[in-house]
């Protein structure tokens, strides 16, 4: 995939960042940082992120940036995006990074289900996809696998990077079962009566990861493996009880493809989004690391253990929506996305994530995939229901 310039003397490889200012996003800067010989950063977008976005139009010389907030058009730091740099504003901006002819690598950073429709576009351009977004694959992946040339999607998540390494050089119909590793998150342990009285401070402190509040809230409720599942079954063709989830604190052993002949490969290191994101910039080479290596003798006993599903529903919500497919999935996100929020802004109790997204997921109506336009229709009705119950919860 790599058209770096320090191999065989090719151009740079050409990279769109889409949510350059979240965790992903700064992280991604961060490595063509350090790979300025192989990478050129050749388009930007935030959501309302003015002055982080004209730091790095100005530091990598961005022709094309996006702000996809029409409130924040107009900021007058915007100003000082370098001269040349074309600016355009709106959801529909974004979309059309993802299909620039000077683009060849597009990096999906964008946070939920908002992300889905520039993946899909990139993958019909033809451009690689790098994409951290998941929730584009939990709520479209029948509509977006078919689009998918080979090696042209490579995820960035560290579990999906992870079985993706794993999975060089081996059959497909050698694979048995899939292990998505998680770290249990910052409540693994307690009891429901407990989480019922967390607060949204608490569930942001997560034990081993630095990422935006969204996938955190998420990871502290499993819901994030759960979603993670939903995207190994579509993006890995597995069924999806064939994709297990195993608790593992150390957050070294970022997850392990096991074989119909009992063997079992992993890939392990540190607990830093920026190897996984390197990778797939650079797959199927290898490039000086971007993050700190592991003391493996120094390194603390690595534990495993199955999933506490009695205690963290939203991790059974979400196999249930993967294995009804369909629409269920987009449905349940849209509900999720929701209900996390409203725990973030006070609104509702850790425990009333599951509960508003079981009463949507009730409610939904099963359907074939068959659009995006579909899949936008979908997430709407959702998210409308599970404000109402949210309103009723928080009365």
């Amino acid at each position: 995939m790599t058209s770096s310039a320090s191999d065989g003397g090719r151009r740079p490889l050409r990279v769109a960042v889409l949510g350059c200012s979240g965790s992903i996003g700064t992280q991604t800067l961060d490595v063509c940082r350090r790979h300025r010989d192989r990478v050129e950063v050749v388009a930007l977008s935030v959501f309302s992120s003015t002055e982080a976005l004209v730091s790095a139009a100005r530091e990598f010389s961005v022709p094309h940036v996006v702000v996809s907030c029409e409130d924040h058009a107009a900021d007058a730091c915007l100003d000082g995006l370098p001269e040349g740099c074309e600016l355009r504003v709106g959801a529909e901006a974004v979309v059309g990074l993802a299909t620039l002819p000077e683009v060849d690598v597009v990096v999906n950073a964008l946070v939920g289900f908002a992300g889905m429709h520039a993946g899909y576009e990139a993958l019909r351009s033809g451009k690689t996809l790098a994409y951290a977004n998941k929730e584009s694959i939990v709520c479209g992946g029948d509509l977006l696998m078919p689009l998918v040339r080979p090696g042209r999607l490579v995820p960035v998540d560290s579990e999906h990077s992870a079985i993706f390494q794993c999975l060089v050089g081996e059959r497909h119909e050698d694979v048995a079962r899939l292990w998505l590793t998680c770290s249990g998150g910052p409540f693994w342990g307690r009891s429901r009566e407990e989480l019922a009285r967390v607060t949204a401070a608490e569930a942001l402190a997560h034990p081993t990861w630095t990422m935006g509040p969204k996938i955190t809230i998420d990871c502290a409720t499993l819901m994030n493996k759960g979603l993670e599942a939903i995207e190994a079954h579509h993006l890995f063709d597995v069924p999806m009880d064939d994709v297990s989830v195993l608790v593992h604190r150390q957050s070294k052993v970022h997850s392990m493809v096991e074989f119909v002949d009992g063997t079992t490969k992993a890939q392990l290191g540190a607990s830093d989004m920026r190897a996984p994101i390197q990778y797939a910039l650079s797959c199927p080479g290898r490039w000086e690391a971007s993050a700190d290596r592991v003391d493996w003798w120094a390194c603390e006993p690595l534990t495993f253990e199955a999933p506490d599903t009695a205690t963290f529903g939203c991790l059974e919500l979400a196999y249930a929506a993967g294995r009804a497919g369909g629409t269920l999935p987009c449905a349940m996100n849209a509900a999720n996305e929701v209900a996390n929020a409203g725990f973030r802004q006070g609104l509702c109790g850790f425990l009333d994530i599951e509960r508003i997204v079981s009463r949507v997921m009730d409610e939904t109506s099963v359907e074939r995939v068959e659009s995006l336009r579909q899949l936008d229709e979908v997430d709407a009705r959702a998210r409308e229901r599970a404000s109402a119950v949210l309103s009723e919860v928080a009365r």
